[in-house]
């Protein structure tokens, strides 16, 4: 597979330095991504570079995932609009442990000559002193250079400025690439479309302090076809850690993508090739309504991020809430896998006590929840045969929901109509 080629019919060439395509023709060559160690998750906004990394392993190269304990501290301020706060060591040590342990799951650390690998640059950097630095790094980059670079030119234009610290970030940077270059014979640097000064940075440093050639692709920043921001919604980032982002609710993010969104999604976040990707947008314009590319979409991202259980899970867990999908599911899981499936559905709660004795279901929905405004709505709305209770339709509206009742012990799921759906919980 050539590398180059592959990333630019899926639309992932943004900047190419001259001689790159040549230099990975010639054999296994090393290339690097940096993660910025933010969080102790990366997120789908990560999930590009991530993919980038495995695409160039597939194609016979070796990639070296960086992890920035170092620039983690600085903060990089590409395509930022104010000074990000700086993060202590105990964060960044508990940061960098979770971001490895999902690279990890993507990249092969033992395949032979192009075994995976994950770095610090921590690692080169904790013993280096400031004045090593400005002398050793500093005077191989004028601060022409440096001001030139657009990260740099929008800060110092706006309002916030930018401090020193973050000023030398791209020499930091730039350092990182040398360092691989001449430690680890890491001739490429790729990222995002906002790094490519940055990553030039580091070809220049390479050139003017030992001579060397290295080389840089970049790949464009993903925007969603409205021209909103990708991997936001109203909840925030969609993470890659279950535990921040359930299986559930990142299978629906991609469900739910629009139709220019998916065929563009498809080309950048799967392995599905060429003639696969056009089979599947035939399918689906013959029939759109069967949303054929988010569903093919959805379950391969999924299945490569979670596995292919908690796929099964997300698909049942769908079926429950927009189709027929029987009450027996939710039985089968813990509380927190029951209250992640309800996650930004409105839930309430109510005392055991209370159903150790039994409410009514008019009380239930109009006072201890709230569901219903009113008795007489909850009324109208069950004698109009809009209200159901574990999936069961209540048609009579002094009914009396006691422990028994419960599922798992725990929970009611209430209807109101086919969609709405509310969580009764037992405190």
């Amino acid at each position: 597979m050539d590398f180059v080629e592959e990333l630019r019919w899926r639309g992932l060439l943004h900047d190419i330095m001259p001689g790159t395509q040549e230099k990975l023709a010639q054999g296994i060559t090393a290339g690097y991504i940096g993660f910025d160690p933010t969080a102790d998750s990366l997120h789908v906004g990560s999930l590009l570079q991530i993919l980038t990394l495995l695409r160039f392993q597939k194609a016979g190269h070796k990639p070296f995932a960086l992890v920035g304990g170092a620039t983690g501290m600085v903060g990089d301020p590409s395509g930022k609009s104010a000074e990000r706060n700086l993060l202590s060591e105990d964060i960044l040590a508990h940061n960098l442990a979770g971001i490895k342990k999902q690279l990890e799951q993507f990249l092969d650390f033992d395949c032979g000559a192009n075994s995976a690998e994950i770095v610090n640059n921590y690692d080169w950097f904790k013993n280096f002193t400031f004045l090593d630095f400005i002398r050793d790094a500093g005077k191989h980059i004028t601060v022409n250079y440096m001001m030139a670079k657009d990260s740099v030119k929008k800060r110092l234009e706006s309002e916030v400025g930018m401090s020193f610290t973050e000023f030398s970030y791209q020499l930091v940077q730039g350092y990182d690439f040398y360092y691989l270059w001449k430690h680890k014979n890491c001739v490429l640097q790729m990222g995002g479309s906002d790094q490519w000064g940055n990553i030039v940075t580091g070809t220049e440093f390479i050139r003017r302090k030992d001579g060397g050639e290295a080389f840089a692709i970049t790949s464009p920043l993903i925007k969603k076809a409205d021209g909103t921001k990708f991997g936001k919604t109203e909840g925030g980032n969609i993470w890659l850690s279950a535990d921040k982002t359930s299986p559930y609710q990142f299978y629906q993010f991609w469900l739910n993508a629009s139709d220019a969104d998916a065929e563009n999604y498809i080309k950048i976040f799967t392995f599905f090739t060429q003639s696969e990707i056009s089979n599947l947008a035939s399918q689906h314009q013959a029939a759109p309504h069967l949303r054929i590319l988010q569903k093919a979409l959805a379950a391969d991202i999924t299945t490569r991020v979670h596995g292919a259980e908690q796929l099964e899970t997300a698909l049942k867990t769908t079926d429950f809430l927009f189709g027929n999908g029987s009450l027996d599911f939710l039985k089968q899981l813990n509380t927190a896998q029951v209250l992640q499936i309800f996650e930004g559905i409105p839930q309430f709660t109510v005392n055991k006590n209370e159903l150790e004795t039994g409410i009514d279901i008019l009380t239930l929905l109009a006072e201890r929840t709230k569901i219903f405004t009113s008795k007489g709505e909850s009324k109208k709305m069950i004698d109009g045969g809009g209200v159901s209770i574990n999936r069961e339709k209540i048609t009579d509206n002094s009914k009396v929901f006691t422990l028994s009742d419960l599922i798992n012990q725990q929970f009611l799921v209430v209807q109101k109509g086919k969609k709405n759906y509310f969580l009764i919980k037992v405190a």
